[in-house]
């Protein structure tokens, strides 16, 4: 018999569905930084077995009260993971506080497969307040199992793991075998890049940024990738901030990036990055989906 099926993680910004996803996966497959709205796409890893194939789906932080178009579409994506899922993880932490009116329960309610309450950062709490927030969520809602977990210390992630596969229907290959996501290269390369300017800059910067990869070539000659990517942002004093005093902001962004990225294809890199400015990028829905926001 083979078990295959979807799982998809959900939650708030900024509790740790990212950092769950490398973990069980065992691949860098999504970006992490402790800034909220890290993950902007619904990402997939894609683990498999010899009698199993588990394809884990990493969605956006669910925004309450989206400010733009860009926002909306994030939503878009994790409403999605409640149409295709067979397994739901709700992913929360010990110290979330969630109203009971709010609108996550009632879509939990109408999922049609088991949900699973992933109780994250136990590290960061005693364990008898542990047990407190476990019967407590307890009593708000009928999880098929709850499990307190340290996702950036791997604690318990072995036995969510099992617990999936037995919650898993008998079901085909989806994928092949050595397959770890459905996202190109290239996707990958530019997550690499907003990564780098997540963590260098602050206030609005980040999050007024999008980077695309505009060329991706295999030199024939020897073993180097040259990569050229472009730098979206909103406003032209904030090119200025991403470029910086003498383009040494950027410089700095570019050889963080491409050492990751040469970690990442296993092979040396060549990144030339540039910006560019798209007013209101954000709101625009021909650049929505130029960037990849109407999937």
């Amino acid at each position: 018999m083979h078990k295959s099926g979807f799982v998809n993680i959900i939650g708030r910004p900024n509790v740790g569905k990212s950092t769950l996803m490398n973990a069980l996966v065992g691949e860098r497959m999504s970006i992490i930084t402790n800034k909220p709205q890290t993950t902007r796409h619904r990402i997939i890893g894609i683990v498999s077995g010899e009698d199993y194939q588990v394809v884990f789906s990493d969605t956006p932080g669910i925004i309450r009260d989206p400010s733009y178009r860009m926002q909306e579409a994030m939503n878009r994506f994790v409403d999605g993971s409640f149409k295709d899922g067979d397994v739901m993880l709700f992913m929360t932490d010990v110290t979330e506080i969630y109203e009971d009116d709010d609108p996550i329960f009632e879509k939990l309610r109408r999922a049609e497969v088991p949900v699973f309450l992933l109780l994250n950062k136990t590290d960061l709490a005693e364990p008898k307040e542990v047990l407190q927030l476990i019967q407590k969520w307890d009593k708000r809602f009928k999880f098929a199992e709850i499990f307190p977990i340290s996702a950036i210390n791997k604690h318990n992630t072995d036995k969510l793991f099992e617990w999936i596969l037995k919650n898993l229907p008998e079901g085909p290959v989806y994928y092949p075998k050595d397959q770890l996501t459905d996202k190109p290269e290239r996707f990958f390369v530019s997550e690499i890049i907003r990564e780098k300017i997540l963590l260098h800059y602050k206030q609005e910067i980040p999050y007024s940024c999008e980077v695309v990869v505009d060329s991706f070539k295999e030199d024939p000659n020897k073993p180097l990738v040259r990569i050229h990517a472009t730098i979206f942002v909103m406003r032209k004093t904030q090119k200025n901030i991403i470029i910086g005093h003498k383009g040494e902001s950027i410089k700095r962004i570019g050889i963080e990036a491409r050492k990751d990225i040469e970690t990442f294809i296993e092979k040396k890199v060549f990144l030339e990055l540039f910006v560019k400015v798209r007013d209101n990028w954000r709101d625009d829905d021909k650049s929505l989906k130029r960037f990849g926001y109407n999937n």
